[in-house]
This record gives C-alpha cells, structure tokens and sequence, in this order.
C-alpha cells in the first residue's frame, strides 16, 4: 500500500473533491470542503480518514496533505471570489517548527487570497501541544486565513481549546445533530452551544446535515452554515463552479 500510494501521487491520481457549505441566512453556496479520494487499482474507491490513516503508518502524511492542499487551492482559484475553500491540517504537519511559513509560501504560489480559506483542525490535533499549535494558527491569521475547530463535539469537548486558541468557528461533528429532530436533549445541546460561540463571536458550520428536518433545526437554531448530502454530495471543481453559478 504504500509503493501504491507514492505512486499514486506521484501520478497524481489522488482526486481531490469538494463538500459544498451552504449559508443558513439565505440558502446560497458559501464555499466547500476539500477531501481526498484514491480509487485505488483493486481495494476501490478509499476515502480522506482511511488514505491518510495509510499514510500515516508509512510516513508520507506530509507527502499527500501538500499534494492534496495545492491541487485543491489551484482549483478553488478559478472558483467565484465569494466562495470559500476549507482545508484540514494533519497533526505530523501542524507539529512542524516552520509549518506556519511554508503554507503561506503555498498560499502565495497559488495566487489564492488568504480571506479566502479556512484551515480545519481537530480537537485530537492539538492536545499535545497546544502552545506550538496556537502560534502557528496565529501566524496565518495575521495573514487573513480562518480557522475552524472540526468534529466539535465527537470526542470530550476540551473548552480551553476555545478560549487558548485563534478560532474563527467550531464545526460540530455529525453526531451532534442526527438526533436534533427528535430528542429534545440533543436540540437543548446544539442551543446551548450555539449559544456559547455567540458569546465568543463564533461561526457554527453543522455538517452532515441529510434531512430536511435536520437543516431546518439548524438554522433555526442559529447555526452560521451547513453541510450535507441533503443537498450535494461531494464533488468536482467544474461541479462546484456550475452550482454557484446557477
């Protein structure tokens, strides 16, 4: 697998797709999600989590996040300015001294605006260090990227997160609103924790969004954005653009 993988990127036969993000206020595309796919010669089609799991026992973790952050900037560059284009970051690379400097460097060649991106982390990724974390984050904010805090909720919620380091929104994990329409707990939760990023100016991005039901519940909620398979499933940078486009 990975001879395979090394390959592959060095073919460049990683496809990068997008996850549409609508705006709750009004219904319109506000950007997407950059995600990874390998259709891999016999194992099939092998999503984000499990080709950089394999990657990750390999060592070439750094090796496909670069490959799949600059084809998915090259692409998002001919996209309308108004959308947006979210990027998740690996822990091996957020751990890196320099990592700061050299995804601005990549940011730059591809002639992309800054305000135009999103970096996604998760609460895992930062436990163990979360100085280095902070520094770095805070470097590419002062240079007009945002930051989102991805699967808020999927795991222990450590609020110090929150209040430590420069984040621009939270994204709650799937699991915190399959349940919204119908347990009356889990709608008092998604409150209360839209509730807790007004109080700290954040955004709220709901993913995994599939029913009717659920998105109504979300933006009533207050929730900023939303994303799902209720409206489109991932797709390509040409699918993108005709979607916002109309």
């Amino acid at each position: 697998m990975a001879g395979d993988l090394l390959t592959a990127i060095e073919r460049d036969e990683i496809e990068v797709l997008f996850q549409p993000q609508f705006d709750c206020a009004d219904g319109q595309i506000a950007g997407a999600e950059a995600l990874a796919r390998w259709r891999h010669p016999t194992l099939g089609m092998i999503g984000a989590d499990q080709l950089f799991a394999i990657a990750g026992r390999n060592d070439q973790v750094s090796d496909l996040s670069c490959h799949v952050v600059a084809q998915a900037l090259n692409m998002a560059r001919s996209w309308p300015t108004n959308l947006r284009l979210s990027l998740n970051i690996t822990p091996q690379e957020l751990a890196k001294p320099h990592f700061a400097r050299d995804f601005a460097q990549m940011v730059t060649q591809s002639g992309i605006a800054p305000q135009r991106l999103t970096l996604e982390i998760t609460e895992d990724l930062l436990v163990q260090d979360i100085a280095t974390a902070g520094q770095a984050l805070a470097a590419l904010r002062e240079k007009g990227l945002r930051v989102a805090l991805d699967d808020f909720g999927a795991g222990f919620c450590n609020f110090a997160y929150l209040k430590h380091l420069p984040i621009d929104a939270i994204k709650l994990d799937r699991s915190m609103v399959t349940g919204v329409c119908s347990d009356p707990r889990d709608r008092a939760v998604l409150r209360a924790i839209v509730a807790l990023a007004d109080a700290l100016d954040l955004d709220v991005v709901a993913e995994g969004i599939e029913t009717e039901a659920q998105r109504d519940v979300v933006i009533a909620e207050g929730c900023t954005y939303w994303q799902g398979f209720l409206q489109a499933q991932p797709m390509s940078s040409d699918a993108m653009i005709k979607l916002a486009v109309g």
